[in-house]
């Protein structure tokens, strides 16, 4: 089956920050597009919107995206939000699956095709190990919203079982370097992961990675403070006066566009 028209709504995740284009809207590419380019190549007259705004927790999402996509008629949509609620010191995540359900519910029934994502494993190591249990318990509610209404999921949990390296999803080579976004390898595996589950024929191919530096632990404790002064700092900063990284952020593509991958025509 090809699509047509492809909306992408969520977070910072689907906006693409951690893969930078400074040609593009943003200055970000992003997995959503690398999937629209991928989508063009096989239809004449496809077009993309993407409404995602870093920094939205899943109700804003739902306030502000829904209606708008809906109102673009498309016939495939993705949907990710919720991760900027589960790091949160305290979430409701049963009321947060009912707000999700209802929002799904009313994008299915529109006759779209619907992907939704599973939040990535943690691992047992890093900043978010402590609220693993909090991403598991997230997406068995995702992977029931999407058997209740037909969605297609796209597994982010179980990537590591068929990522195209020897690595584990937690691999920092796959991430940015602010350690909370994808980097431009994990974007890429994102969209292929998203073409497959799709059952669409591509030819996008995993990023070359480049070695892991050797650090010492005296080396590994200084970049652990650098990324604390310089992301995790901020990050809390924002959580503690009520602002967003997306305060003054615009949707990239808020209505259909054609985009073509680097090189492309």
């Amino acid at each position: 089956m090809g699509f047509h028209r492809y909306v992408a709504i969520g977070d910072s995740f689907t906006e693409g920050v951690g893969d930078p284009d400074p040609t593009r809207p943003n200055g970000l590419r992003g997995w959503a597009d690398r999937v629209a380019e991928a989508l063009a190549a096989r239809e004449p007259d496809f077009g993309y919107a993407n409404l995602a705004i870093r920094g939205r927790k899943l109700a804003g999402i739902l306030r502000e995206q829904v209606e708008p996509a809906l109102a673009l008629e498309p016939d495939l949509v993705t949907v990710y939000a919720g991760a900027n609620d589960i790091v949160r010191p305290k979430v409701d995540l049963d009321a947060l699956a009912e707000q999700y359900d209802e929002a799904v519910g009313r994008l299915a029934a529109s006759g779209a095709r619907i992907v939704l994502f599973t939040a990535f494993d943690p691992g047992s190591g890093g900043i978010y190990a402590p609220i693993r249990g909090r991403f598991a318990l997230y997406n068995e509610h995702v992977r029931s919203i999407a058997d209740r209404h037909g969605a297609t999921i796209a597994d982010s949990w179980r990537v590591a079982q068929r990522l195209p390296y020897d690595v584990t999803a937690s691999d920092p080579r796959l991430w940015d370097v602010d350690r909370m976004h994808l980097g431009p390898a994990g974007h890429q595996v994102t969209a292929m992961m998203v073409l497959d589950a799709l059952g669409v024929e591509h030819d996008l191919e995993p990023l070359p990675l480049p070695d892991l530096p050797v650090l010492t632990r005296r080396e590994k404790l200084r970049a652990d403070a650098a990324w604390s002064r310089g992301y995790l700092a901020p990050w809390i900063q924002r959580r503690l006066t009520g602002r967003s990284s997306g305060d003054t952020v615009e949707p990239r593509f808020p209505t259909f566009g054609r985009v073509v991958s680097p090189g492309g025509e």
